[in-house]
C-alpha cells in the first residue's frame, strides 16, 4: 500500500486540524454573517493564516466575536501545521518511507532469487560474491544504522528487519526464493532461520553459517543443505597455502566469480536444449567446439566423478560441470543456448 497509515498518522492529523478549524470557520461565518460559503471560507483562510487583508463585508457584532474566538483557538496552529507538514514530507521520513516501498516493490517482482540473512563480515563477502556472478538477491539485516548507510550507496537491495521473524522472511519473498544463506553471527538464530525457511519452501537450497562444530548437526536436521564454518576453513585455506601453495593459488584464481577469469560452471540437465539432452559427453563435444573441460560428473544419486569417461551419458537429474575461460564459457552458453542462470 502506497500511502501506509502509520508512516503518515502524523500529516494526517495535522491535515485533518486544518480542515476541522477551515469548517467550523467557513460553516459559522455563513450561520452567524449569513454570508455565501465562498465568502465564509475566503474569511476562514486571511483570518487563522493571519494575513489580514481585511473584512470582506461589515461584521456584525456577533461575528467580531466570533472573529475574536477563531483568531484565539486557531493561533499559532494553523502555522504550526503548515510547517509540521511541510518538515515532514521535505524531510527524511518521507523520502525513508518511499525508499522502503520502492525496496517492496522490487522484492514483489523479485522471482528465483537469493535471501542473504545477515549483512556482517560474511554476508558482504556473499553479496559481493553473487553481484559479481550476476545472481539477483535481497539482503535481510536487522541492524537500521547498516541499513541506512549501505541504502545511501544505492548497490544492493536491503530490507530492513529480523530474519528471524517469520512476517520478514515473507516480505523477503521466501516463498518465490531459490536459497537463502544464513550469516546471522548466532547460530540459534541461524537454526530457527533454517526450519523458517523449509517451512515456508520445501524446495529452497538452503546454506547456513555456523560458529561451533556442535551446531553443525543440528543446522543439518534443521534442513540445511549445507553448513559452512567460516573460521575453520579460513584456517585450512591459509594452512594449505603453506603445504601446497601452487595448487591452492590455481584455486582461487578459478573461484566462482562471475565471468572474470578462469570459471567453473556447472550446468543441469534441465539446462540444455532437448537436442543435446541424453547425450554422451563425447557426443556433446564441448571441448573441442567451445574449449571448455568438462571435469566433473554428478549423477542421478548424487554421486560425484572426476573427469568423467567420455562415454558418460547426460541424463535427467545429472549435472555436468566445466572448466573455462570467460570467452570459453559464454561460447559455451551461446554454443549449447543453455538456459543459464
Amino acid at each position: 500500500m502506497l500511502f501506509n497509515y502509520k508512516l503518515f498518522s502524523r500529516v494526517y492529523y495535522f491535515v485533518l486540524l486544518l480542515v476541522l478549524i477551515t469548517a467550523g470557520g467557513t460553516i459559522g461565518f455563513m450561520i452567524i454573517e449569513d454570508w455565501n460559503f465562498i465568502d465564509s471560507f475566503y474569511m476562514t483562510i486571511i483570518t487563522i493564516s493571519t494575513v489580514g487583508y481585511g473584512e470582506v463585508q461589515e461584521l456584525t457584532l456577533y461575528g467580531k466575536l466570533f472573529v475574536s474566538f477563531l483568531i484565539m483557538s486557531s493561533f499559532g496552529t494553523f502555522a504550526y501545521a503548515i510547517t509540521s507538514i511541510t518538515s515532514y514530507l521535505v524531510g527524511g521520513e518521507y523520502k525513508k518511507y518511499f525508499k522502503e516501498y520502492k525496496t517492496m516493490q522490487e522484492v514483489k517482482k523479485m522471482n528465483n532469487h537469493v535471501i542473504i540473512c545477515g549483512f556482517g563480515r560474511v554476508g558482504k563477502q556473499v553479496a559481493d560474491d553473487l553481484e559479481s556472478h550476476g545472481t539477483p538477491f535481497i539482503i535481510v539485516e536487522v541492524n537500521e544504522q547498516i541499513v541506512v548507510h549501505e541504502k545511501e550507496n544505492d548497490k544492493f537491495i536491503f530490507l530492513q528487519g529480523d530474519s528471524t521473524n517469520d512476517q520478514t522472511l515473507i516480505a523477503a519473498g521466501i516463498e518465490n526464493a531459490r536459497a537463502i544463506i544464513t550469516c546471522l553471527p548466532k547460530d540459534a538464530d541461524n537454526i530457527y532461520v533454517v526450519l523458517a525457511a523449509r517451512e515456508f519452501n520445501k524446495d529452497i537450497l538452503i546454506v547456513s553459517r555456523a560458529s561451533n562444530n556442535s551446531a553443525v548437526s543440528k543446522l543439518k536436521m534443521a534442513g540445511a543443505d549445507n553448513v559452512i564454518m567460516p573460521d575453520a576453513i579460513g584456517g585450512s585455506h591459509m594452512a594449505s597455502l603453506i603445504a601446497n601453495p601452487d595448487v591452492m593459488e590455481f584455486l582461487d584464481i578459478i573461484r566462482v566469480q562471475g565471468y572474470s577469469g578462469a570459471n567453473v560452471e556447472s550446468i543441469h540437465y534441465s539446462e540444455l536444449p532437448e537436442i543435446y539432452r541424453d547425450k554422451t559427453i563425447e557426443e556433446l563435444e564441448a571441448k573441442r567446439i567451445t574449449g571448455v573441460t568438462i571435469i566433473g560428473f554428478k549423477d542421478l544419486h548424487g554421486r560425484y566423478i572426476i573427469n568423467p569417461p567420455l562415454d558418460t551419458k547426460v541424463v535427467e537429474g545429472s549435472r555436468v560441470f566445466v572448466l573455462g575461460s570467460e570467452d570459453q564459457i559464454k561460447k559455451l552458453v551461446t554454443h549449447f543456448h543453455l538456459q543459464h542462470k
